[in-house]
């Protein structure tokens, strides 16, 4: 059986030879010198890494009001966890580590004003935390 279609070896043409015109001619001046022939430069692009690094950074202010009250949050829970061990009588050294750390995370901005006021408020009631349990 033989299958003759658009991608069929029958379908294959060869170009057409190119005509030449009569009369016209080719010549070069000679009253200008070869240029000497420069090496190629690559071109920097747009979609290059840096433009993948740049959009990374770019952060989304709803994004950024979320993380801040996550960490918010967290610290706030740090506190409690603090409060608690305090009125057991039992406050060990990780559980100020984790309050350290929360603090550490509080003060990166939200870009909301009254965000930003609350956690500075709780960012200073963890320093005075730590400043009595003696952690700088």
């Amino acid at each position: 059986m033989r299958v003759n279609g658009p991608n069929g070896t029958a379908a294959v043409t060869t170009p057409a030879a190119a005509r030449r015109t009569a009369g016209g001619t080719f010549t070069l001046a000679e009253t200008k010198a070869p240029q000497p022939q420069t090496p190629a430069v690559a071109l920097r692009t747009l979609g290059g890494i840096d433009a993948l690094i740049a959009l990374q950074g770019i952060e989304d202010p709803l994004e950024r009001r979320r993380r801040a009250v996550k960490q918010g949050a967290r610290a706030l829970d740090a506190l409690d966890e603090l409060k608690l061990g305090l009125l057991s009588g039992g406050i060990d050294h990780a559980m100020l580590l984790r309050l350290k750390a929360a603090a550490a995370d509080l003060m990166q901005g939200s870009g909301d004003d009254g965000l930003d006021r609350l956690l500075g408020e709780i960012d200073l009631r963890v320093a005075v935390e730590l400043a009595k349990a003696g952690i700088n």
